[in-house]
């Protein structure tokens, strides 16, 4: 036969308390539900082993064998609802955080103090993940909370995978600052891309999203460009640009304002990136993944308001290195 844990349990409260009505009480049951259980409990065995009287329930030999096994079902029980509350506990501190260079250095930290204030017991750790990884991390159970980057299209996550949307990342022309479009117009004047058309591009790799759209977009503006740099990385990307060599097209976020560098925005259409931060659909687990949400999309609004400030209101960072 199979054997029920529970009917083990049940006889080792009996054994206990002494009764079936204080048995039903720590089992949250009504005394007639155990007296089923009992007799069940005697059908499946096909011996007694509960005596009833007036004073109570005592156990025959066979019930109080069982008894005692009922009491490791017991001790088993208890220490495995000590344990569960202590991991949900330790997840409910823990949060793993993966996201690219540009997000990792102004997105992230002041986010990441905030939740510190509010939480100084939290559990935090940040790895670097390019946006193409993010997904699969939290599918294997590395992060819990993944920042990336979608070009130009909406982020469509698997079923079990949630994007919550943060920040609407342009893209912007990075030109060396005596380029002549730019010698004598005003920072805030925009460049339209086809007036780039016959310049010596710096891109990010072949393959990349953001290789992809960058053609795109040129198609979009009737030409076709000359890449003569290529990098996997913006800051190395506006570092060319420096030496005078080529131009680039950079997101907002990445900017470093090297030196020898300018950037003017590009009128519309312009290209983007929307940046998410990818979540399990059940987050229950790790209610603070929601709590950093929170923050990063108050951080992404400060961040936007700065770039829809007049240029010479900007706070221009130091030359720090910036990753796609």
């Amino acid at each position: 036969m199979v054997v029920d844990p529970g009917q083990l349990r049940l006889l080792a409260l009996i054994e206990r308390h002494g009764s079936l009505t204080a048995a039903a009480r720590a089992l949250q049951l009504t005394p007639a539900a155990v007296t089923q259980q009992v007799v069940k409990a005697e059908r499946d065995w096909q011996v007694p082993l509960v005596v009833r009287g007036p004073r109570g329930a005592t156990l025959t030999a066979a019930g109080a064998l069982l008894a005692s096994h009922g009491r490791t079902v017991e001790e088993a029980s208890d220490r495995a609802e000590v344990q569960l509350a202590a991991l949900l506990g330790h997840l409910s501190l823990r949060l793993r955080v993966g996201t690219f260079q540009a997000a990792a250095l102004h997105l992230l930290p002041p986010a990441l103090t905030a939740l510190r204030h509010r939480h100084p017991d939290a559990d935090v750790s940040v790895v670097d993940v390019v946006s193409g990884r993010g997904a699969d991390e939290i599918s294997a159970g590395h992060l819990d909370l993944a920042i990336v980057a979608s070009w130009g299209t909406p982020l469509a996550p698997p079923p079990h995978l949630r994007a919550h949307p943060l920040l609407l990342d342009p893209m912007v022309a990075v030109l060396p600052d005596d380029h002549p479009l730019t010698t004598g117009q005003p920072a805030d004047a925009e460049l339209r891309l086809e007036q780039l058309r016959d310049e010596s591009w710096v891109s990010i790799l072949a393959g990349h999203a953001a290789r992809e759209q960058f053609h795109a977009a040129a198609r979009e503006a009737g030409f076709t460009p000359t890449v003569r740099f290529e990098t996997e990385s913006y800051d190395v990307a506006q570092a060319l640009v420096g030496t005078g060599s080529a131009v680039a097209l950079v997101s907002r976020l990445a900017l470093t304002h090297a030196p020898g560098t300018t950037h003017r925005e590009l009128a519309h259409p312009r290209p983007y990136r929307q940046l998410y931060a990818l979540t399990k659909t059940d987050a229950s687990l790790t209610p603070l993944a929601d709590k950093l949400i929170d923050l990063l999309r108050d951080v992404a609004r400060d961040i936007t308001a700065t770039w829809e400030a007049p240029p010479q209101e900007e706070q221009h960072s130091s030359n720090s290195p910036h990753g796609v």
